[in-house]
């Protein structure tokens, strides 16, 4: 296979003409990153043209893609703004050539007001506990800036493409996963604008062949900013999650996500309280670290189910960091039951918001 340099991809890129110059000659080419022939760039266009620009970021794609080496290309627009405006303003449309995961018949984002509280882990977790109830599981990592899904679920290499068209989903303990850490190098810094990410995350979605599944948890970036507003707002959501520790400050942030939820029509199906308390493994004390129950307050304030609560466990943290998660690592353990139960808790809430969903669709009487 040949070798996909940095100088063959500018080289295919002059040819891709915007007006009479090229994207290249306007210096309209961003953020290259190649790997192991995974190519990944955005095109800057005036933010008065916006979405109009989709054939020419199209056409990038498909030059890049004809490339011999190159397994993937990942392509996306971004807008320089006024100079008044701020550049994360611009939010880019929804491509109109196929649907968002089409097949997923449940669509949960895990989501918490700030970072540092555990969802990642909860995330993985939950997805092997829905796995265990025999469902079809998929897991889309959304967190563009601190990809931790591949190492969590242990899996590594680059994703394939069988049809030459979409990326096959990789798979790990029976989950199908996506994720921008299977496209940069681990320690390599993704230093894009708003909308590049926003375009990037609905490429994960439509451009990635994940099959028929019964349930796609999407592990939401920390906080409440344009990635989770692009995830509420396009994707059609059947329910969401909020992960807290049950400090004050944490909870504060919590509501803060819950309210954005609320504030798009997506349904909240409840609270985590996660790293709940610490129960010493040599004297058994039990120690409430970062306060206790708060979270359980907070969803009774808030009028949201309390979904339950998982200790704060060097165990969860050490097979998280392994790739086996402790669902699998020690399924029979006090804190795997403790996923296993909060997991059927939430497909139960999402089974039942989409029967009420199917209730009052339009039905057609002949």
């Amino acid at each position: 296979m040949s070798l996909v340099t940095e100088e063959k991809i500018i080289e295919a890129l002059s040819t891709v003409m915007d007006g009479d110059k090229s994207i290249v000659e306007q210096n309209m080419v961003q953020g290259l990153q190649i790997k192991d022939g995974h190519v990944l760039f955005s095109i800057t266009v005036d933010a008065a043209v916006g979405a109009q620009a989709e054939p020419l970021r199209k056409e990038a794609e498909n030059t890049i893609h004809a490339l011999e080496g190159v397994l993937s290309a990942t392509v996306v627009l971004t807008a320089e703004t006024e100079a008044h405006a701020h550049p994360d303003d611009v939010v880019p449309e929804p491509r109109p050539e196929a649907p968002l995961l089409e097949g997923v018949k449940a669509i949960i984002a895990v989501a918490s007001g700030k970072g540092g509280v555990g969802k990642s882990t909860t995330t993985v977790n939950l997805a092997l506990a829905l796995r265990d109830q025999g469902l079809k599981v998929g897991l889309l990592d959304a967190d563009i800036y601190g990809p931790s899904m591949p190492r969590m679920l242990g899996i590594k290499g680059e994703p394939t493409s069988s049809d030459g068209k979409l990326l096959d989903a990789k798979e790990g303990h029976g989950i199908k996963c996506m994720s921008m850490g299977f496209l940069v190098e681990e320690d390599a810094p993704v230093i894009w604008r708003g909308p590049m990410v926003q375009t990037a995350l609905t490429q994960m979605m439509r451009d990635v062949a994940w099959g028929e599944l019964d349930l796609l948890l999407i592990d939401m970036p920390p906080g409440t900013g344009d990635a989770q507003l692009t995830i509420s707002q396009q994707v059609p959501l059947t329910g969401a999650v909020i992960v807290s520790t049950p400090q004050d400050i944490a909870l504060l942030d919590a509501r803060k996500g819950l309210n954005m939820f609320r504030q798009v029509d997506v349904p909240v199906l409840g609270i985590i309280e996660n790293m709940s308390y610490f129960e010493c493994p040599h004297c058994g004390e039990h120690t409430n670290i970062f306060s206790h129950g708060g979270a359980k307050e907070e969803a009774n304030e808030l009028g949201v189910d309390f979904l339950g609560e998982i200790p704060l466990d060097i165990k969860i943290r050490e097979t998280s960091d392994r790739g086996h998660p402790i669902v699998d690592q020690d399924p029979d353990s006090p804190h795997a039951k403790a996923y296993q139960e909060i997991a059927k808790l939430i497909w139960d809430k999402a089974t039942t918001v989409l029967e009420d969903k199917a209730a009052k669709s339009p039905k057609i009487v002949m």
